[in-house]
């Protein structure tokens, strides 16, 4: 009888067993990993010939890209890398620049005329008398006014398609899906249509000092994500609805305490998935699909952004000065190191990588299938892996 007894409680465990194994059982997590893919050093020029940083490149044919190309600024150095690591343009910096996927100027404190270079078609638009600087947003060039006051866009011939005048200087601006955001000191929120059309107005309020410090549109238009005001300062998260383009209302309202006196990262990713943005102590993530919002720990300051975030996939760089005053008595010069980080599709940090340089440069290719970094001379591609 007892042996009877013993022989219906393992057949009991084992059941039960069997039901928690099918039950409570889960795969085992894939991690994604950084293979490195290839190294350029920045003292190689384009097409792999070397030019003294005073000579002038001769003419040539348009380069033949491999795959997509990535805009970079590393030091005293800009241009742009394709897939393989080779350099469609490598410049030393003489003024101010200004990149975008497609398009590049270099630009005096006081220009006259801009020249826009687009790096893919091999043509150049000269902006005469600009009175201004020039911003290279979502395949646009627009002008901003030299006294922050005024925003006008130009056509592919140099001619002003539109121009429109602030009540106070922009602090922001951004574009997409034909639209353009502007924040200004004052506090007010607007956007244009691709006529320059002021299709949507705004003023938060409800801080001490009513500034637009950050502001982002979604690829497709539908959000608007800004950083505003100072004691507090806060971030909202608008909604287009209704049939108008120009009807945008807050579904998302979050105070973010003291906050900055500069202005702010903020960007949507992961083909507008999640709004990221800087915010005191470390970085915010709002989930638009889930409407839930954190709050991610960092330590040290931002210096580098990864504006994609696609595949689920963020990195940023921090930066961070060290002083060895160990010995007594002795005075070390601060060192300056920079950090990796990787955050998953659950928030969680699944990558850090400290390193010691002077610059630092972050990206990504179009698909967000390789990271680009860059520090010191060098820039190193790194596949994502899932392992």
């Amino acid at each position: 009888m007892a042996q009877k007894k013993r022989k219906v409680k393992i057949v009991i465990i084992l059941v039960i067993f069997i039901l928690y194994f099918f039950i409570a059982a889960r795969p085992v997590p894939r991690e994604t990993a950084l293979s490195c893919k290839w190294i350029s050093s920045l003292t190689q020029t384009a097409l792999g010939d070397y030019y003294g940083d005073t000579e002038e490149k001769p003419d040539a044919a348009p380069v033949v890209f491999k795959g997509d190309i990535l805009p970079f600024t590393l030091g005293a150095r800009f241009g742009y890398v394709d897939e393989s690591g080779q350099f469609a343009l490598n410049k030393v910096k003489t003024n101010d620049i200004y990149l975008s996927s497609d398009m590049w100027s270099e630009y005096g404190a006081e220009p006259v005329n801009i020249l826009i270079n687009n790096i893919r078609l091999n043509t150049e638009i000269n902006i005469e008398n600009a009175r201004g600087y020039p911003v290279l947003l979502d395949d646009r060039i627009f002008i901003f006014g030299s006294e922050q006051n005024s925003l006008s866009e130009i056509n592919e011939y140099g001619r002003t398609k539109w121009i429109y005048e602030f009540g106070a200087p922009l602090t922001c601006m951004d574009a997409a899906s034909d639209l353009v955001l502007t924040g200004s000191l004052d506090g007010v929120v607007e956007v244009f249509n691709s006529d320059g059309e002021r299709i949507f107005y705004f003023e938060p309020g409800g801080s001490r000092y009513s500034v637009i410090l950050g502001c982002a549109l979604s690829e497709n238009g539908s959000y608007i994500g800004i950083i505003c005001g100072i004691n507090e300062q806060r971030f909202l998260l608008f909604e287009r609805f209704g049939s108008a383009s120009g009807e945008y209302k807050i579904v998302y309202h979050e105070f973010l305490g003291s906050g900055f006196r500069r202005p702010v990262r903020i960007q949507f990713i992961d083909n507008d998935a999640r709004v990221v943005f800087e915010r005191s102590g470390g970085i915010g993530c709002y989930t638009i699909k889930t409407r839930r919002g954190i709050t991610i720990p960092l330590d040290g300051d931002i210096a580098a952004f990864d504006e994609s975030g696609d595949r689920g996939l963020f990195f940023l760089v921090t930066s961070h000065l060290y002083q060895n005053n160990k010995l007594i008595g002795i005075k070390f010069p601060q060192e300056k190191w920079f950090g990796l980080s990787g955050f998953a599709p659950e928030d969680s940090i699944f990558l850090k990588a400290p390193f010691k340089s002077e610059n630092v440069f972050l990206g990504r290719t179009s698909d967000g299938s390789a990271l680009v970094a860059g520090g010191g001379t060098s820039l190193i591609s790194f596949n994502l892996e899932e392992k």
